[in-house]
């Protein structure tokens, strides 16, 4: 069955000459690699001797928005923050067949692809919502022998469960709104939890995303199952969720903790789906707790 998603040119992603400045302000060294025909960015942050945890951002999050999660970290491990493709800095791929390169299949392969590019020696996953599903599938799938995973909110929805609570229009709405231009007071009407300096990025680089991007990993939110490879997740794992979040319920809480017993749960009190940035100091709290163990 094939299934059709929005989509658009390469060069209706775009970043401004604002948004690029945002650069010069964060203590990050950018890397490339290829994955196959794509270049893709990274934000490393150093130090090169610290122990790697490649974080692996969420559907709308270029690497500069969790600038503010990857420099609470540094003094612990060196994070190196990807640009996850059709996104920031990152190509995106051309051809248009099954999820259109935007598979979980694929974004695992990316993952293999920057840990050889860049030799790290048993990293660590870090992901947060699609980031933490593509942890769990490279984890499971990957060439490379890791760490750990730290998993933060990842979608549970798939098959013959509850959709994935973000609507795909909601997430076009707000980046039609970021390609207009928009600015951090306007983005703090849909997030008014988060830290202004968040908002001021989300308002800058949002537009960086591609639309085919977006669509085409809903869709997989809804046609790739979270629960058909999480069992499967080695040991050691965590997964941090928010004691408020709509896509990791109670309900979804419990099947993980009865499917992969090895694992960890960890709840952030008072935080929805966007863990840090609802609650930056208890998120970032968890997940320094997770890497001590993982190190």
């Amino acid at each position: 069955m094939t299934t059709s998603f929005p989509t658009e040119a390469p060069t209706a992603r775009t970043v401004s000459q604002p948004a690029l400045a945002d650069l010069a302000d964060v203590p990050a060294v950018s890397r490339w690699v290829r994955s196959g025909s794509l270049r893709l960015h990274l934000l490393d942050y150093g130090p090169s001797d610290g122990v790697p945890v490649l974080v692996l951002p969420g559907i709308t999050s270029p690497a500069i928005t969790m600038d503010f999660v990857a420099q609470g970290l540094t003094d612990l491990v060196r994070p190196l923050v990807l640009d996850v493709r059709g996104r920031g800095l990152s190509d995106e791929p051309s051809e248009s067949d099954g999820l259109r390169g935007y598979d979980l299949a694929s974004y695992a392969a990316d993952v293999d692809a920057v840990v050889s590019g860049l030799e790290l020696e048993r990293p660590i996953l870090l992901g947060h919502s699609m980031g933490a599903r593509i942890a769990a599938m490279a984890a499971t799938t990957g060439r490379h022998e890791l760490r750990g995973t730290v998993l933060v909110d990842p979608p549970m929805s798939g098959p013959g469960r509850d959709p994935y609570p973000t609507t795909l229009e909601a997430f076009l709405r707000q980046l039609d709104q970021a390609r207009r231009g928009t600015d951090a007071d306007e983005v703090a009407q849909s997030w008014p939890r988060w830290p202004r300096r968040e908002q001021e990025l989300r308002a800058r680089w949002l537009s960086s995303c591609s639309r085919t991007a977006l669509a085409a990993t809903h869709a997989g939110f809804e046609s790739e199952d979270f629960f058909a490879f999480w069992p499967d997740v080695p040991a050691p794992s965590v997964l941090v969720h928010g004691s408020d979040s709509p896509v990791v319920t109670a309900a979804g809480a419990q099947e993980a903790a009865r499917t992969n017993p090895a694992a960890e749960l960890v709840e952030v009190p008072g935080a929805g789906h966007m863990v840090f940035w609802d609650e930056p100091e208890a998120g970032l709290a968890a997940v320094r707790d997770a890497l001590r163990k993982l190190c």
